[in-house]
């Protein structure tokens, strides 16, 4: 039986793995900003006033985590077309939450933090003390707190990056150095740790370790959770090397950066055909399919990886391409709309079934992970071209060197 299941692993494995022999990219810059622009411009009408709160099910504040995710994007959007009304978008939205956090600044939810990154952002262009004040009142006191806070993967993603961009603007290592025991201590002790090191993926929290398994044998790696990790791991070590790095600073870049070319390999070799992924990244069989939040989450880090001379543009640039392609071909509509969003869960099972044509049960997050995706994608073809070839020009002071898998 143990033979059978090491078999059809494999098997699993080589499914996901195949992907058709490289084609060059077609896409140009101006074409993804083009498709980034429609794809914002529609969500930005469909929410002409970004102070109201949400309806699902219930209500809820606009600086909700879905809705923080977004902005997240439109900051990545502005930064590669700067446009007026990008901001007065973002200052409507965070001046009516007075640049505080959900549920205030004692709140130790991840997911309640996630609209600190905006705000710091926000902070970094203009310099106004209220936009920052009550996000550095909430670090500050979490940091009195206990560490294990993240007991989900996604709460890498919504509140590692406050803390590492809170260091970026005051130099101050406290910051850093508690955002990487909130990590570490997710990464390695809850559950046991939910980095799986081995296989360079993470399980979603504690429900998913071993033995929880698919039916084919395989670990259950959501796509989505896979992409929080990955893509609030790139945030932090680009925070972490905008600045001389001292030798502990040294040390959580090393730790990121072994993390994020773990899960690179692993990525790379469970794409899908098409160019996405499965929402179990590892099992084709329990809900696979085209799902475009988790794929343009490794969309995004992926690039950043070549453009940031971390990952080989030999390897990974044919799968950056590959998942561009295909998200705008499938995923986008023509009036902007987003197909294939996994709406909110914890799981391949979670909203499903996910189609071309079905809203999810919040849009704004998906449109967030779009541009995020889009952004980076940007700045990956406008360095290298859209030929497949590679100028490196942002190579990391850590190594100098890009990883060789």
């Amino acid at each position: 039986m143990k033979k059978l299941s090491l078999l059809i692993l494999a098997l699993s494995y080589f499914q996901c793995a195949f992907i058709p022999s490289p084609v060059a990219a077609q896409t140009t810059p101006e074409q993804v900003l083009t498709t980034a622009r429609r794809v914002n411009d529609y969500f930005m009408k469909a929410v002409p006033d970004p102070t109201k709160p949400t309806f699902v099910k219930r209500e809820r504040p606009s600086h909700l985590w879905t809705r923080a995710v977004y902005y997240e994007g439109l900051m990545a959007l502005y930064g590669i077309d700067p446009r007026a009304e990008y901001l007065e978008y973002t200052d409507r939205w965070g001046a009516f939450h007075q640049w505080t956090p959900r549920d205030g600044v004692r709140t130790l939810d991840a997911d309640n933090q996630c609209c600190g990154q905006t705000y710091l952002d926000r902070y970094r262009m203009t310099e106004d003390p209220k936009m920052m004040e009550h996000v550095k009142e909430n670090l500050d006191y979490q940091m009195t707190t206990k560490v294990g806070a993240w007991t989900w993967v996604d709460a890498i993603q919504m509140a590692m990056p406050v803390y590492t961009k809170m260091y970026r603007i005051t130099g101050d290592s406290r910051y850093a150095d508690h955002a990487m025991k909130m990590y570490t201590w997710t990464r390695d002790t809850l559950a046991g740790g939910l980095f799986n090191k081995k296989e360079g993926l993470w399980w979603r929290d504690k429900d998913y370790v071993p033995p929880y398994c698919e039916a084919d044998g395989s670990n259950c790696y959501w796509s989505r959770g896979c992409g929080w990790a990955y893509v609030a791991i790139i945030k932090a070590m680009e925070d972490f090397s905008a600045r001389p790095m001292s030798k502990e600073i040294r040390r959580h870049y090393r730790l990121l950066q072994k993390d994020f070319c773990k899960m690179s390999k692993a990525l790379l070799r469970c794409q899908r055909a098409d160019g996405l992924w499965n929402p179990s990244l590892l099992c084709p069989t329990n809900y696979g399919g085209k799902e475009l939040t988790g794929s343009a989450l490794f969309l995004c880090g992926m690039s950043w990886g070549i453009r940031n001379g971390l990952l080989s543009a030999r390897r990974y640039r044919t799968a950056c391409d590959r998942a561009w392609n295909t998200m705008v071909a499938d995923c986008v509509h023509p009036d902007g709309f987003l197909g294939y969003v996994q709406g909110t869960g914890k799981e391949p099972a979670s909203a499903q079934p996910v189609t071309r044509d079905r809203h999810p049960d919040f849009e704004d997050f998906g449109t967030g992970c779009f541009l995020l995706g889009a952004a980076e994608y940007y700045r990956l073809i406008s360095t290298t071209g859209n030929t497949g070839t590679t100028e490196i020009t942002g190579t990391t002071e850590i190594t100098g060197t890009t990883e060789t898998f």
